[in-house]
């Protein structure tokens, strides 16, 4: 079989580990293109970004034969334009878009379904009052953003002016952005308020009930297939995740709701030949879900926990659509009967002054198998100078675990993070 290239936006070791046990990876050549500091960090100057990496491709002397990318915003306008430019098989930008602009999604989810919360725009040069007719606790956020990143609560009208004062002084990070794609999509049908509202607008959401879930799979030629539900877990009385663990242990009738929804949605907002991932707020008693948003993209999240369960990393998926051809994910074939992927955070700002090394991270894997783990901050990095983070929180480390039980992959994580060593000036 003919090697193919393969160029990844924002590849990296760890999500390249990954890569290279998909099925068939001994015939790819995965290519870097654009780094992830350049993709994730600071400013996002998306002209630039997309002038460098046409001048790459331009210099590769061989065929490309699929532009991918795992990342979120820009990354996931990126690879459509330029598949675009080279022809190659990619997610529809226009589907892209009625994905990820906030507004435009609930929009089109209303059209199809009710599983979804009261919303309304927020006037950012107005007078900082909740819009009319929305109830407190209600979530603000602008309509592009990432990583929950400018995502706050508001519980009453000072928290809203708070939360409102906040977006406006980091809105543009990724509205502006985004506002260029918006600029750039040929043949957009844009509804006259999606036109009004531009990229650098807020929504309010009025806050939903219960326990967090995700579905995730692929439309290939219009054809919807759901993967897997997953269940999200936040740290105790935090609207920071702790893990996502994979399969579901919802209620039958409420994983069947999360698929019926999740394939009228992706439907309705027209997105194809693209991975998805759809979160949902869950009450377990009653069944009722409730889509908290789209994303135009599979989760690298649950890369290894597909693998763990089902023996294949959803990144599979990702190389076949980018390569035209319809994924084939396996069911059921991994070595153990849950996956999880715990998020190991600090909930107070520092300096790093240790991180764990290489040979400690060897040797923790080789005492606890089906576990792996992933640093995210670098050491002498300050907390809150990270990019891509919630707003209450910050990731230290990404801790994967295997196992037979619930309590099984519990009780690997807890000693993974026993055995880890951070070391913090206190700021």
């Amino acid at each position: 079989m003919e090697t193919k290239n393969i160029f990844v936006v924002g590849l990296e070791d760890a999500n390249l580990r990954t890569l290279r046990r998909v099925p068939g990876a001994e015939h790819y050549r995965y290519h870097p293109l654009l780094t992830v500091s350049e993709i994730q960090e600071g400013e996002i100057p998306i002209a630039e970004l997309m002038d460098k990496a046409v001048a790459e491709l331009d210099r590769f002397d061989g065929r490309i034969d699929a532009i991918v990318g795992y990342w979120d915003f820009p990354v996931t306008s990126l690879v459509p334009i330029l598949c675009d430019r080279y022809g190659l098989p990619s997610p529809n930008l226009d589907g892209v878009i009625r994905c990820e602009h906030k507004y435009w999604s609930r929009l089109e989810q209303q059209k199809v379904t009710d599983a979804h919360p009261k919303f309304a725009l927020v006037d950012l040069d107005g007078d900082d009052r909740p819009p009319r007719g929305m109830n407190f606790p209600m979530w603000l956020k602008p309509v592009k953003s990432f990583s929950s990143e400018l995502a706050f609560k508001a519980k009453d009208e000072r928290g809203f002016a708070e939360a409102v004062e906040k977006i406006r002084e980091g809105i543009e990070r990724v509205g502006k952005p985004f506002q260029w794609v918006l600029d750039h999509a040929r043949d957009l049908e844009m509804p006259r308020e999606i036109a009004e509202t531009g990229a650098l607008a807020c929504l309010a959401e009025e806050a939903m009930q219960g326990v967090q879930a995700a579905s995730e799979g692929y439309v290939h030629n219009g054809h919807i297939v759901v993967n897997g539900v997953l269940d999200s877990i936040n740290y105790p009385d935090s609207s920071s995740f702790l893990r996502h663990q994979y399969p579901s242990q919802l209620p039958r009738e409420a994983v069947e709701k999360i698929v019926d929804v999740s394939e009228r949605v992706i439907k309705g907002t027209g997105l194809d030949n693209s991975m998805f991932s759809v979160e949902f707020f869950v009450v377990p008693e009653s069944a009722d879900v409730c889509v908290l948003e789209i994303n135009a993209r599979h989760s690298q999240s649950h890369a290894e926990m597909f693998e763990f369960v089902d023996g294949v990393p959803n990144h599979h998926c990702m190389v076949e659509l980018g390569l035209g051809n319809e994924p084939n994910m396996p069911r059921g074939q991994g070595e153990y009967r849950f996956g999880a992927k715990w998020y190991y955070r600090r909930f107070a700002d520092g300096i790093v002054r240790r991180l764990p090394t290489e040979e400690e991270l060897e040797q923790l894997a080789r005492d606890i198998p089906g576990v792996e783990v992933d640093l995210v901050p670098a050491e002498g990095q300050r907390l809150s100078d990270m990019d891509a983070q919630d707003s209450y929180s910050y990731e230290l480390a990404f801790v994967y675990t295997g196992g037979d039980s619930e309590d099984e992959v519990k009780e690997k994580y807890q000693r993974a993070i026993d055995s880890l060593r951070f070391e913090f000036e206190e700021v």
